[in-house]
């Protein structure tokens, strides 16, 4: 398969265009939108479906279609999101995550990329059961420090630096930045939670800006050694 992916449609594993996930292979978003660019893809066109979308819920279903060539007719795809199938960092969020979706499986389609995307599969959240989306969630603190142990938190940054590849040390110098902390610890528990809400997003939709963002903080570091 990864013989397949990476000859036949140039995929690289070290750029993030795929990823490895429970002993199964996933296309990005990036990966589908650089094979795009590649193969000069003429458009893509992207609009909302009302029938069954509910802002009021945060339910979105997206509609692209992405045109090969100036002739194609187009391959058409769908994408949906709602609080149920995605990361709870990432609610608030629903409405972008559809519109990659839809995105993505139309390109799937235009290439014949026959695996199916990370960005697809829920962000790793599982569905969310009638039972549990009646609970209520418990109040958080609102001041004193952020737990940089808190499970949720900790596995869902650790899973982030795991599936986009990104360096631990730039990841955690970023932190400390975006939450104007002068440390991790010092920070709250909302604004860890924001920052991986946003950190998840960003890399989700354009891996390579996050790149250079992390990476200037490396060259912050050298320069102050």
């Amino acid at each position: 398969m990864l013989r397949e992916l990476t000859l036949t449609f140039q995929l690289s594993l070290a750029m993030g265009d795929i990823l490895l996930l429970e002993r199964q292979w996933y296309v990005t978003h990036q990966g589908l939108i650089r094979l795009s660019r590649r193969n000069h893809c003429a458009g893509i066109h992207v609009e909302p479906v009302s029938a069954f979308s509910d802002p009021v819920i945060g339910r979105w279903a997206f509609k692209a279609t992405v045109f090969r060539s100036r002739a194609c007719k187009g391959f058409v795809g769908y994408g949906d999101a709602d609080p149920a199938n995605v990361s709870a960092f990432l609610h608030g969020a629903e409405m972008r995550i559809a519109e990659t979706r839809a995105v993505n499986r139309a390109l799937r389609k235009a290439y014949g990329i026959g695996i199916c995307s990370i960005e697809e599969i829920g962000s790793f959240a599982g569905p969310v059961s009638k039972a549990e989306s009646g609970k209520k969630i418990p109040p958080q603190p609102t001041n004193g420090h952020a737990k940089e142990g808190t499970p949720l938190v900790r596995d869902r940054l650790c899973q982030l630096i795991r599936q986009h590849q990104l360096h631990p040390s730039l990841v955690k110098a970023y932190a400390v930045d975006f939450c104007g902390a002068k440390a991790l610890r010092d920070a709250s528990r909302e604004q860890v939670e924001n920052f991986v809400a946003h950190l998840a997003d960003w890399a989700a939709n354009d891996r390579n800006a996050l790149l250079c963002q992390l990476n200037s903080y490396m060259r912050s570091k050298e320069g102050a050694a």
